[in-house]
């Protein structure tokens, strides 16, 4: 991409290059977080749009005077940005509760806060129950957390978990959090209307509502002024996305990726979450059509078995699923694929196991997040169905899936030796700093040494892949 744009425009190139340098020093606050008045400490699980939340309390709590800091025990206020998609996950956030009250037994001052997709459901139990926790805020609640606090402070114990129906917080400007200065994640909407019987998004998350698309690329823009080069644009599911203003024209998912497309050829963009249901042939010529839109989509599955797809209310077969990964390739040949894979979901037999791993091996994913089964209070599953499949068969289940994906990403990955991608370094890599790290526009680990070249974290490079591993791509460049 940088090379052809230096070919086609020199000076673009240049001015690009000139901000890129200028860009290096970003750093997450305006100010000196050792001038903030107070601290917070924060901690996100879940998914990458938990982990955009954090960045926009932390927005609110900076205008607040609070500073943020990476050692809990020193913090004033303690927030835990929690996930309600696995079991394991709760207890996860359960425990680490608890080691934060046992310091602030030592320090009654300390305020400690659950946010997001637990909030609602587990309340009563945080609050009253088991006493982990001074505040409790849902998803759409963020702005009200000065206020929560000032009552905490006082003493008394602070919830508000009301869902919105409007609430985008589009003129927030997140906190990067922990941010390499190079790649960040942008809100594009929030809620999911789908209601996939699994699914607890909806009732934590409420109804879908797009922001505004003039919001987004602004946000966009200033990140590319700062240095950033790749964006990634979030929701529950990408590919509704509608912004109908009152006056004006409406933009949907495809145009709006145009929009951010058009910044800079020098910012990169992904997306995620698509539904199988909602990309249309618009996205990807869209993305075919702009070299800084990533090849690579993540398209969940979660079943290769038409009657386990239709219990999951997932409103599309194994034979449409299919027919989508076909398009996808004919249109985007060189596209990387993605899933979630989920075994044992309620009354499945070993034919309809077998469906999901043929289903895989027709679509060839490049990776995959797998996982068996587990009931969430709540989901119409817990209401509609019980959860009659052993746990030693899902666990069989799922190594076997696991095993199977393995394989091809394995393969996805060796098929890549003696190619030449071009990579965007994001930084040093974790085993040595003697090499970078950066990933290539399908979305896979590359790994290649430093050489006397001046090179920086934001560089676009070339790189000839020599060896693979099932995860990572090593190399140099050429």
């Amino acid at each position: 991409m940088a090379e052809v744009l230096q070919k086609m425009h020199p000076e673009l190139y240049k001015k690009d290059i000139e901000e890129a340098r200028q860009g290096e020093a970003y750093a997450p606050f305006e100010r000196d977080p050792n001038s903030f008045d107070k601290k917070f400490y924060i901690e996100s699980y879940g998914c990458q749009m938990n982990f955009s939340d954090s960045e926009i309390v932390a927005s609110i709590l900076h205008n607040e005077g609070f500073g943020a800091t990476r050692n809990f025990e020193e913090a004033d206020l303690v927030l835990l940005n929690t996930c309600s998609i696995r079991e394991k996950a709760e207890q996860t956030v359960r425990n680490r509760l608890q080691a934060f009250r046992k310091v602030k037994e030592s320090n009654p001052g300390m305020l400690i806060g659950v946010l997001g997709c637990m909030a609602e459901r587990l309340k009563a139990k945080f609050l009253e129950e088991e006493k982990l926790v001074d505040i409790v805020v849902g998803p759409d609640a963020y702005r009200s957390l000065p206020g929560l606090v000032e009552e905490a402070e006082g003493g008394q114990k602070s919830v508000n978990v009301l869902l919105s129906r409007e609430e985008t917080y589009a003129d927030i400007s997140p906190v990067r959090l922990d941010s390499n200065g190079v790649t960040a994640f942008v809100s594009i909407m929030r809620g999911c209307n789908n209601m996939c019987s699994f699914c607890v998004v909806p009732f934590t998350r409420g109804r879908e509502r797009s922001r505004d698309a003039e919001s987004i690329v602004n946000e966009c823009r200033v990140l590319y002024e700062q240095g950033f080069r790749e964006v990634t644009l979030l929701g529950q599911n990408v590919d509704s996305y509608l912004h109908e203003p009152l006056n004006g024209e409406s933009v949907n998912f495809a145009q709006l990726m145009e929009k951010v497309a058009l910044i800079s050829p020098l910012l990169r963009i992904r997306f995620s979450t698509s539904h199988p249901k909602d990309i249309t042939d618009d996205v990807l010529h869209t993305m075919a059509k702009y070299n800084n839109i990533c090849n690579y989509i993540h398209l969940p599955v979660q079943s290769g078995n038409t009657r386990i797809l239709q219990l999951m209310n997932r409103t599309y077969t194994r034979e449409w699923y299919l027919a989508k990964v076909k398009r996808i390739r004919e249109i985007i040949p060189d596209c990387g694929l993605s899933t979630d894979v989920i075994t044992g979901f309620c009354t499945e037999t070993e034919e309809e196991h077998q469906d999901t791993m043929s289903i895989m091996e027709l679509s060839r994913f490049d990776m995959a997040y797998m996982f068996s089964y587990s009931e969430r209070p709540g989901t119409l599953a817990a209401r509609r169905y019980e959860d009659d499949i052993a746990e030693d068969v899902k666990k069989r289940r799922l190594t076997e899936i696991i095993n199977l994906q393995n394989s091809h990403s394995r393969e996805s990955y060796t098929a890549d030796i003696g190619k030449t991608f071009e990579v965007l370094i994001e930084g040093d890599s974790k085993r040595s700093d003697k090499d970078w790290y950066g990933r290539n526009s399908q979305n896979k680990v590359v790994v290649f040494p430093k050489n006397e070249k001046v090179l920086q974290k934001g560089d676009y490079v070339n790189v000839r892949i020599n060896t693979a591993t099932s995860a990572t791509l090593m190399g140099e460049m050429v």
